[in-house]
């Protein structure tokens, strides 16, 4: 598979089989993945890979909390606060499509939080992925752990496993610290579920769409 074909093969998977994922499996995508690009090889990448026991704890801690109706608190701000033209429609057709497929109505709130939880269990994929960044680097760094991420998700793809990013896994950043070790000179970013895909889920079924060239680029030529 050529990077083309893995760009367009890449999707966000919200179910897994139960096959694990070995150590070296994930030591191999991590190690292309060290390979991207950073401002000035600053690198600003910490992982924590979480498997069995350990993804178990974790999870159920944060699970408990939202379930108990603690609020987020999430170390930077991920969303603006207030959602505008075009982001609000593209945000509400994503949330809408995901909803359709799994034929869950706008009333059936049950439901709704039922699929929401799962994101707390990084979707039961068998590893989950925690990303960290220093506390005294800047908004370019940002930049540069997109990069690693998009890496990552290439590099699993490449492998046959199946990926799904998750600002929702960094929702909860005392109880990973509490749980880890981390200490607050790091900001918890995001988390990622990683595993193979279950092509049976109906959850796994739909692609969200992507705007045509027209809509971002302009050419310059003179």
């Amino acid at each position: 598979m050529n990077v083309s074909e893995t760009l367009l093969a890449r999707k966000s998977v919200r179910a897994f089989t139960s096959e694990a994922v070995t150590t070296t499996q994930i030591r191999q995508i991590l190690n292309v993945s060290r390979c991207a690009p950073s401002g000035s090889n600053t690198q600003p990448w910490q992982v924590a890979v979480l498997m069995d026991q350990a993804k178990q704890r974790l999870q159920q801690k944060i699970l408990s909390a939202a379930q108990a109706g603690e609020k987020p608190a999430t170390e930077y701000r991920y969303s603006p606060e207030k959602w505008e033209e075009p982001y609000h429609s593209r945000r509400r057709a994503c949330g809408l499509l995901l909803y359709s497929t799994l034929n869950i109505s706008r009333e059936d709130k049950q439901r709704q939080q039922e699929q929401w939880l799962a994101n707390y269990r990084a979707f039961d994929a068998p590893v989950m992925m925690l990303f960290f960044i220093d506390r005294q680097l800047a908004e370019g760094s940002y930049m540069d752990y997109g990069m690693f991420l998009q890496s990552i998700m290439l590099a699993a793809q490449d492998c046959g496993l199946a990926t799904c990013p998750q600002a929702s896994l960094a929702e909860y950043p005392h109880i990973v610290r509490e749980e880890l070790g981390y200490d607050n000179s790091t900001i918890l970013l995001c988390g990622m579920a990683l595993g193979y895909e279950d092509k049976s889920a109906l959850v796994n079924s739909y692609r969200t769409e992507r705007e045509s060239l027209e809509t971002f680029v302009q050419f310059f030529a003179e």
